[in-house]
């Protein structure tokens, strides 16, 4: 037994021993995480390599993305462009290279700015060197900027202008056995036409093919001012004809149309960038790199302390408190509150959202007018998309700046109450009760709104309509019945809706900041303070374990294989949009129609609603 006992207090010591040494190796790699610094920069090429989508502000990062999710990476569009600006006289820089194979877009607007930071950049004397396998609409413009473009042999540009298929769910709610209530005000509120048709109705096909069409010629009037030799609308009405006209090379026919500049390898394209950066870099490096992680960690400063206070409204606008990437009601207004009440002089609201909560965005606008009520001017500057509750909180704005890129209006409220009285059938499960008033239990979710409960909620909703309009028509100097004869619900573009009187004039972000200071008084005062929270222990901690993930990734083999994302995209917003009728009863102000702010994303909660979908259907 002396043996026994002596060889289990060796066994449980070894076991201590290799507890204690793992905790010593997770705390040393954790304090490694948290207290590295990005490496010193030094001369060379800034490489802007654009793994993912450019956003206002990106998503906080989860413990999925250490473990290898495959959601891409979020550029937040005012530090790459603050990277941008410093460059142009920072001598360390010599060139920028601007690598597109695995960019997956991002608004208009945000490319638009992004584009013009760019140009800065080439007006300093510095050349900006794009690349990529195959250009799309949005890399494409980003593109025009630089240079030089450069293109892959097996590449091709690949530009279709807006518009496209969109997903209607009544066959799919049939199947599952969900019924879709819906009330809505407003000729063209086509939000809730997914859950309730197979088509697209008469008036929002007209609504998508006026604003597809602004679109458009915004697109080619920017294009055509970067590169006025390209010949951009054969590649848009015939571009089967131009690649037939080259023997059937992409490549060769994107380059006699003028819309780049050479056709080259990888490697070419490095060698060129070590012509202009001054030789290859370290450890075999086929070029002097400067990274864009550590550039902007060095050059650009995350906690400016200036009097204009900045209060980005990202994402859909939801109750209560959310993060980054999501605009909550709640979280907002403390932000805009913390900011008064820390003594700012003035205020920019920076919005990119498509809406959603009626009171979240109610919430938020009371908060500026608190703001304004203290004698503290309100300049709002839309992004991409600034509509229906996005286009709410843009109102209490004592000047409104919008791109013509960006997408606004779409006023109007609809309510969605999902009911499963199909779906019980399905299952062979009845639902049976009693009521004491004509609203007992209302709104059943399992027989179905009573009418009585319809006719309240359509009220409620016409109700919020009204408000809606009263806001609108107050802040824009207008009567409600005018404000109902551009709402309806109806999208415009930015260029009508300044013809409309929506907004007040065409500027980015830097006019909002320069027309915040006159207002304030504030002389040349040009400082911002961002009001947004600090990181907390855990974000820093996931920012830092995620972020060895970031580089590294393959490029696309050839033209067609950067389109490999789109369905993985498409099956992310059908399980959205499914989750979103089936979450239960919801009043909102939100522009489906609009493009998304921000890729869709597929997490656990839809694959198990996937999961049940397929069981239900089958």
């Amino acid at each position: 037994m002396k043996f026994v006992r002596a060889i289990w207090k060796l066994l449980v010591g070894i076991k201590d021993a290799l507890v204690l040494i793992l905790l010593i190796f997770f705390f040393a790699m954790l304090y490694g995480a948290l207290s590295a610094r990005p490496a010193p920069v030094k001369e060379g090429v800034l490489d802007l390599n654009l793994n993912g989508s450019v956003v206002e502000q990106p998503a906080r990062r989860n413990w999925a993305d250490i473990a290898g999710s495959s959601h891409p990476q979020e550029y937040r569009l005012r530090d790459l462009v603050a990277a941008l600006d410093k460059a142009r006289d920072d001598s360390r820089v010599k060139a920028v290279a601007l690598d597109l194979d695995g960019f997956s877009g991002g608004g208009a607007t945000a490319i638009g700015d992004l584009a013009n930071a760019v140009r800065r950049v080439r007006a300093a004397g510095k050349p900006v060197i794009a690349y990529g396998v195959g250009y799309t609409d949005d890399s494409y413009a980003l593109a025009s900027a630089a240079s030089e473009i450069w293109l892959n042999p097996l590449g091709g540009v690949l530009i279709a202008g807006p518009g496209g298929s969109n997903l209607y769910f009544k066959g799919l709610l049939d199947k599952l056995g969900v019924t879709a209530n819906v009330y809505r005000v407003g000729t063209y509120k086509s939000a809730v036409e997914p859950y309730i048709r197979n088509d697209m109705s008469p008036a929002a096909r007209e609504n998508y093919t006026a604003l597809d069409q602004a679109r458009l010629e915004t697109w080619k009037q920017e294009i055509k001012l970067a590169r006025p030799k390209a010949n951009i609308d054969l590649f848009l009405t015939n571009m089967n004809g131009a690649v037939a006209a080259a023997g059937g090379d992409m490549a060769k026919a994107a380059l006699q149309a003028g819309l780049i500049d050479r056709v080259g390898e990888r490697r070419d394209f490095e060698e060129r960038l070590a012509q202009l950066g001054g030789g290859t870099g370290a450890n075999g490096a086929p070029f002097k790199e400067v990274k864009l992680g550590s550039y902007i960690a060095d050059v650009v400063n995350q906690r400016p302390a200036g009097p204009i206070g900045v209060v980005t409204i990202a994402g859909m606008i939801v109750d209560g408190k959310a993060g980054p990437g999501t605009a909550g009601g709640d979280t907002i207004a403390k932000e805009i509150d913390d900011g008064v009440n820390k003594g700012i002089k003035a205020l920019v609201v920076r919005v990119d959202s498509p809406g959603g909560s009626v009171l979240a965005s109610e919430r938020i606008r009371e908060a500026e007018l608190a703001a304004k009520a203290k004698k503290i001017p309100v300049v709002v500057s839309m992004g991409s998309v600034a509509a229906s509750g996005g286009y709410w909180v843009s109102t209490p704005g004592d000047f409104i700046y919008a791109e013509p890129s960006t997408i606004t209006g779409s006023i109007g409220v609809f309510g969605v109450i999902p009911s499963f009285q199909g779906t019980l059938k399905k299952l062979g499960v009845g639902a049976d009760g009693v009521k004491t008033t004509p609203l007992s239990g209302e709104p059943d979710l399992l027989k179905g709104p009573s009418p009585e409960a319809s006719q309240l909620i359509q009220t409620g909703v016409e109700s919020m309509y009204s408000r809606f309009l009263g806001v609108v028509a107050a802040a824009r100097h207008k009567t409600p019945q005018q404000v109902d004869q551009i709402a309806q619900g109806r999208v415009w573009d930015g260029g009508t809706a300044r013809q409309l009187g929506l907004i007040d004039g065409f500027g980015g972000f830097d006019d909002a900041i320069a027309k915040a200071a006159q207002l304030a008084n504030l002389g040349n005062e040009r400082g911002v303070r961002y009001l947004e929270p600090q990181l907390s222990f855990r974000d820093r901690l996931i920012e830092a374990l995620a972020h060895n993930g970031d580089e590294g990734t393959s490029a696309p083999d050839d033209a067609f294989a950067i389109l490999a994302h789109q369905p993985e995209q498409q099956l992310a917003s059908v399980l959205s949009e499914v989750r979103s009728i089936m979450s239960g009863p919801s009043i909102q102000a939100r522009c489906l129609e609009c493009p998304p702010v921000a890729p869709a994303r597929v997490d656990e909660k839809d694959l198990g609603l996937l999961g049940l979908i397929k069981e239900l259907v089958s």
